[in-house]
């Protein structure tokens, strides 16, 4: 008997030293370095500088800034952008920011699974709430430039391999819903504590990332004028956002590890030259952003703007953005963009009264423009301009000239915007943005091709894709379209 238990206590005995060698193994492979657990207010970092940097700050700023003529495309892709040649229908155009926003949403779905109900962080309401917004922004910014997209069964590698396309239409309903929840979520108590310096936007103020949810609300509500036009509620949004350019939402670059999109875009490629079109509406204005907006090529002697659609292909000959300087904040959305949201929306309700609080909109957004950082006009420079060129142009045609003020205002760093803002325009019939390309009647970019990683790979998006010539006939659900 003795030796039996004897026997029995010496296995369990090994068993035991074996059980404690292969937990001690465990721990000395680990790696301290590569984790696999992170705290959510690590990761939404990340999201926040890509969301700013890597996709507003991207390929795509820079290409709609040439079809919204905004800078002209004189060297390479540019060039072929801006002559039509290949690049709009390319699906190789936008792949990297393509890539990039779906790897931005992964990382958001992660967060807000971790912070949600049943999650390691359940309970953190702020940052469930500030992954909510990103969401929605990231979401809007891929569909607005590709229309219909992968989405409801996305974002689930190894399950999903070939996700079918999303409506644009049901897109959007979730893009509200987003923002809806992150609102509720904001007014939540939370226990856990703010970003504070994790969040490189607004520094742990959650007031700010709400006021930016209702913001974003507005931009989208006015994005679907053509589809549902409700603009009384654009302006209760846009009225329960940012009050000043003080708070709007914008990243910024200290110049030296971190450097704005547009200026480097320039010292990397030097792809842009001076618009004629944009610089013709300034002088039809007496605008004094002309003499901002501009400057001659450094080593140059004259200032020479670059013809839209006619180009010569080549560098070192026409003006160049005198805005894209080191520091030039990145705007997810300011200030300026929402009085332009209001002056809109009182203008198509109409009436003395909403005229008169549309012109006080907008002159808000124009005095708040002049005084971007890489602008320094001054209240007074606004206010004077306003009365002696605005005033007049506005009285005679009040919608024409809040729409040619707004496009005036997003150069360069909101050109995604413009480009927005000129499809919807003219699918509601109002097209009264000029723009003097020659190409544009039979191919003005109506959307943004899908990214090549998913054309090759996808058979719905392969097949969306087609040729890729759909960009020049088909216009997005919002402006008018089916897919």
């Amino acid at each position: 008997m003795k030796k039996t238990v004897s026997i029995l206590l010496s296995g369990l005995f090994v068993m035991g030293l074996w059980s404690c060698s292969e937990d001690l193994m465990d721990e000395i492979n680990k790696n301290v370095n590569d984790p696999t657990e992170v705290g959510s207010h690590l990761v939404i970092t990340d999201a926040m500088v890509t969301s700013a940097f890597s996709i507003t700050g991207s390929d795509l700023a820079f290409y709609a800034s040439v079809y919204i003529e905004h800078n002209v495309g004189i060297w390479n892709q540019s060039y072929s952008a801006e002559i039509r040649t290949n690049e709009p229908s390319s699906s190789t155009t936008y792949n990297n920011s393509w890539n990039t926003i779906y790897n931005n949403l992964f990382t958001l779905k992660t967060i807000i699974k971790r912070c949600s109900e049943g999650g390691a962080e359940e309970g953190n309401y702020y940052t469930l709430g500030i992954a909510q917004v990103l969401t929605a922004y990231n979401l809007a910014y891929l569909t607005d430039l590709m229309g219909d997209v992968p989405w409801s069964e996305a974002l689930q590698p190894g399950i999903i391999y070939t996700p079918k396309l999303d409506k644009q239409e049901d897109i959007y309903r979730d893009i509200m819903q987003f923002l809806d929840d992150a609102i509720a979520n904001f007014e939540k108590e939370c226990l856990f504590p703010t970003l504070g310096g994790q969040d490189f936007i607004f520094g742990g103020n959650i007031a700010r990332w709400k006021q930016f949810a209702y913001g974003l609300k507005a931009r989208y509500t006015m994005r679907l004028s053509l589809r549902s036009a409700k603009y009384e509620d654009v302006i209760t949004f846009a009225n329960q956002s940012f009050t000043s350019a003080a708070q709007q939402c914008q990243f910024n670059y200290n110049g030296t590890t971190t450097k704005s999109p547009f200026y480097m875009f320039f010292t990397d490629r030097d792809y842009f030259g001076a618009s004629q079109s944009l610089h013709d509406k300034l002088v039809a204005r007496s605008d004094p952003r002309d003499a901002k907006f501009f400057k001659k090529y450094p080593g140059t002697d004259d200032l020479i703007f670059a013809p839209n659609g006619e180009p010569q292909q080549k560098q070192g000959l026409y003006g160049i953005s005198a805005i894209s300087n080191i520091t030039a904040p990145t705007y997810l959305l300011s200030y300026h963009e929402l009085e332009f949201l209001k002056a809109e929306a009182y203008v198509r309700l109409g009436g003395v009264t909403n005229l008169n609080n549309a012109k006080e909109a907008l002159e808000k957004g124009i005095t708040a423009a002049f005084q971007k950082v890489n602008i320094d006009l001054t209240a007074s420079d606004a206010s004077n301009y306003f009365t002696t060129q605005v005033e007049p142009l506005f009285d005679a045609n009040p919608l024409q000239e809040v729409m040619v003020q707004k496009y005036l205002a997003f150069f360069e760093e909101e050109a995604v915007e413009a480009y927005n803002d000129y499809r919807r325009l003219v699918a509601m019939g109002d097209n009264v943005i000029a723009l003097s390309n020659p190409f544009n009647p039979a191919q003005f970019p109506k959307r943004y091709t899908y990214g090549a990683s998913d054309v090759t790979t996808n058979v719905n998006v392969r097949e969306a894709y087609g040729d890729g010539q759909y960009v020049y006939t088909e216009n997005v659900w919002w402006a008018g379209g089916t897919r």
